[in-house]
């Protein structure tokens, strides 16, 4: 061996392989010597070259003899395991134990030159930190260094206790950070309390948020826009805390496989861990692995723990999303509940004093006229817009040809109410036109429709009754009430009539009146009417059986002034009728043929009002004529009576006539409505395909009336308070009636049918947590986790 220049040592290549070579390791020619003798001298081999060892200092010797070793006896005092380091020395500490043994002192290295068995910091095969190792003093002796004393305890001959008493400070440099404690840690240590926390609040949680998801509550007022919690945020907290047990769960069930495998590990006799079972770990916390590394699946996955870890990486993954889908509150439908519900009343049904103050107008200084004309201008504008709409609809029907002459299959009477919402009435008591018209020798055209009862929307705003609005719910709430109040309902019957038959009803054909009727007529001729008395039946006519005039029916027919020109129609406003109001109308000019029409209105029990609101408004109707309708208002009042007809409706209705130029014709008006409506008048007794009857445009004209009639009115088909006063002072008196409820709240539970698969994972969740719980709680506290990379290094 040649030295370089500089006094340190030169390799040849022998020398570097030497270096790059592990030593062979043969123990079986020490098993005598470990069990026999307390001490073992090492002792020089004379063959062996006498050389310094250039062993790495970092590498763990892995042979106490063999073919290559430098000794061929090992000494060990009691309790002696292994060579170690004082503090100035590093390396295997492999030297003579006295001098007579002593195959040769390293030689020393004057000051500023490097030892021989150093290799300079050339040389490639060794890392600058050996090149700067200090040299060792020739006086190192093993075992008897200060800095540590090692011994070995053997148990049998698989198992070996190891104890190190150091004398040496808890940090030394050159030997990194020593690992001093014990494996095991008791179950009342930082750690294991830790981890059992994270389990029981895992545990505790996941058990939550399954029984949230089974139960399926409704949150109700609880969470609300304007509440206390608003839906957003329970949704982030709903979310908050998922991901919170979800992170918990992968925590414990990390922690109980580690130590399921570190436990393993250390009993005796058993099969040790694989490296794909600490890959295991991995897949919970980095389910990418299971595609990067699907190598570890195949081995790990065939036993029991691969199978469990499996699962539960995949329940980690969906976790957060079941309990999105069956826990996170969400606008859901609920049942039908019955319910009583409450309502304010104000004032008696159709009650014209009221409707014309309630009616908002900027004008307060016309006491004498200032709420009929406010209430004509409202009766035209509801009307019209009414009116306009089923003509539409009409119009539809008519270009596709699908029409039906059965009064259910028509078009419905519609309505709107506040702006926001769609009424729609029901045809009800349907007459069969061909068999009237048969039976009075004439055209009969007779329809019966019935509207809602308004104070369904009032009610179903009543804080009284608890119900969410929409806007209570961000403008996306929903609910659908089924009321059981009477509907207010129109009967409109037609007959058409000659001149001859109607002469005893127009006062220009009666003896001694004038035979021309003029506008200085309008004020005069109804007081040569006869003043209507108890024995005053007026005139009979032909239509007295159809219409139910005179002293049979308890009803007096109509006066008219005149006779109206061809498409004109004329009211019967200046003689009381009772609780009827009529039309007539000139049809033709070539035929000379009359239509009289009467309107009566009551309050029908066959009916029930549905409310259905959303977001963007509501749809009022009127549901009549269902025998399956267990809410229809005779199902709950079986004692409500049947045509009971509203008089004060009569005094409201005409202020609507008036409004709609009904009642022009008898200055000649040719008012452009009642041109139409004489247009309507059917040709055949039978309702045509493509055509409106005047029965039922009348009854659409007139549907605005029933709806104004029933706002704040009572939500019984009687009055219940004192029948001299209408109209009620104040806030009004809360009247209740039973209905049934379906409401939209935020709840948990799946909106679609396939989201139960789900509860799979929130049950397997709530039992993994559970055996883990038990597992650490029975367990006696942690072992050191040797599937953690970080605690590989202590082995």
């Amino acid at each position: 061996m040649s030295s370089y220049p500089g006094g340190g040592p030169n390799y040849d290549s022998e020398d570097r392989r030497r270096l790059l070579r592990q030593d062979t390791s043969d123990l079986s020619t020490l098993a005598g010597d470990f069990n026999d003798s307390p001490q073992i001298v090492l002792t020089p081999d004379p063959e062996s070259p006498n050389r310094p060892s250039h062993r790495h200092p970092c590498k763990r010797t892995a042979s106490l003899g063999g073919t290559d070793a430098q000794y061929r006896g090992v000494s060990i005092q009691d309790e002696d395991i292994a060579d170690t380091l004082d503090d100035s020395h590093r390396g295997l500490g492999i030297a003579t134990g006295t001098a007579g043994n002593q195959r040769g002192s390293l030689p020393t290295v004057p000051a500023g030159a490097k030892s021989p068995s150093t290799p300079s910091t050339t040389n490639p095969f060794l890392s600058p930190a050996f090149a700067k190792l200090p040299d060792q003093s020739p006086d190192y002796v093993p075992g008897k260094s200060a800095a540590s004393t090692p011994s070995v305890r053997f148990v049998d001959e698989h198992v070996t206790e190891v104890e190190l008493t150091k004398n040496e400070p808890d940090h030394d440099p050159r030997h990194g950070c020593r690992s001093k404690g014990n494996i095991h840690q008791g179950r009342w240590s930082w750690l294991s309390m830790t981890i059992l926390v994270l389990a029981i609040y895992s545990t505790v949680f996941s058990g939550i948020y399954l029984y949230l998801a089974i139960r399926k509550p409704r949150y109700g007022q609880h969470i609300r826009s304007k509440g206390k919690l608003s839906p957003s945020t329970a949704t982030l907290l709903s979310a908050l805390f998922a991901k919170t047990i979800e992170l918990s769960f992968v925590t414990v069930f990390v922690s109980f496989l580690g130590q399921a495998l570190s436990r393993r590990a250390f009993v005796r006799n058993s099969n040790g861990v694989t490296i794909a079972e600490m890959s295991m770990r991995s897949w919970i916390m980095q389910p990418g692995s299971m595609i990067t590394h699907w190598e570890s699946i195949r081995y790990g996955a065939l036993t029991f723990l691969g199978m469990v870890s499996l699962t539960a990486a995949l329940l980690a993954m969906l976790y957060t999303s079941a309990s999105e889908a069956l826990v996170s509150p969400k606008l859901k439908y609920g049942g039908w509940d019955s319910q009583t519900m409450f309502g304010l009343v104000k004032t008696s049904f159709a009650n014209p004093s009221y409707t014309g103050k309630m009616c908002p107008t900027p004008i307060k200084d016309d006491p004498d006229a200032g709420d009929t004309t406010c209430l004509q201008i409202e009766h035209a504008g509801q009307a019209y817009h009414n009116y306009e709409r089923w003509l539409a609809e009409w119009t539809h029907v008519a270009n596709l040809g699908n029409g039906s002459s059965e009064l259910k299959q028509r078009p419905k009477p519609c309505g709107l109410l506040y702006d926001n919402t769609t009424v729609e009435g029901d045809w009800i008591e349907v007459v069969d036109g061909t068999e009237a018209s048969a039976k009075a020798k004439r055209l009969i055209n007779n329809v019966t429709m019935a509207m809602p009862h308004a104070g369904i929307f009032q009610a179903a705003r009543d804080s009284k009754n608890s119900i969410m609005q929409p806007a209570d719910l961000e403008g996306l709430g929903e609910y659908n009430i089924v009321a059981s109040v009477p509907s207010p309902a129109i009967n409109v019957l037609c007959a058409k009539m000659s001149e001859k038959e109607l002469e005893p009803i127009i006062y220009t054909k009666w003896p001694g009146s004038h035979g021309n009727f003029t506008n200085t007529d309008l004020n005069i001729w109804p007081q040569q009417v006869p003043v209507v008395t108890d024995t005053e039946w007026l005139n009979e006519t032909a239509v007295d059986d159809v219409f139910g005039f005179g002293e049979k029916y308890n009803r007096r027919p109509p006066v008219f002034p005149k006779l109206p020109l061809m498409h004109n129609t004329i009211m019967n406003h200046s003689i009381y009728t009772g609780g009827s109001m009529y039309l007539l109308g000139n049809v033709s000019r070539e035929t000379i043929e009359y239509m009289l029409c009467s309107m009566r209105v009551e309050q029908s029990p066959a009916c029930s009002t549905r409310y259905n609101v959303t977001g963007g408004g509501g749809v009022l109707k009127a549901h009549c004529d269902d025998e399956r309708d267990d809410l229809a208002y005779h199902g709950t009042h079986p004692e409500a009576p049947v045509g009971v007809l509203v008089n004060d409706w009569v005094n409201m209705a005409t202020e609507w006539a008036n409004s709609l130029s009904l009642n022009s014709g008898i200055v000649d008006g040719n008012a452009s409505n009642a041109r139409l409506l004489m247009q309507f008048t059917p040709k055949e007794p039978k309702l045509s395909n493509t055509l409106p009857s005047i029965a039922e445009a009348l009854a659409v004209l007139a549907g605005c009336t029933l709806l104004l009639g029933s706002q704040d009115a009572p939500f019984t088909h009687l009055w219940l308070h004192d029948p001299n006063t209408p109209t009620l002072g104040g806030a009004g008196i809360h009247e209740n009636f039973t209905a049934l409820v379906r409401t939209q709240q935020y709840a948990s539970g799946g909106q679609l049918r396939w989201q139960s698969i789900f509860y799979i994972v929130l049950l397997l969740v709530f039992v993994t947590n559970i055996f883990c719980l038990i597992y650490l709680l029975t367990s006696g506290g942690l072992v050191t986790d040797f599937t953690e990379p970080q605690n590989l290094f202590s082995l």
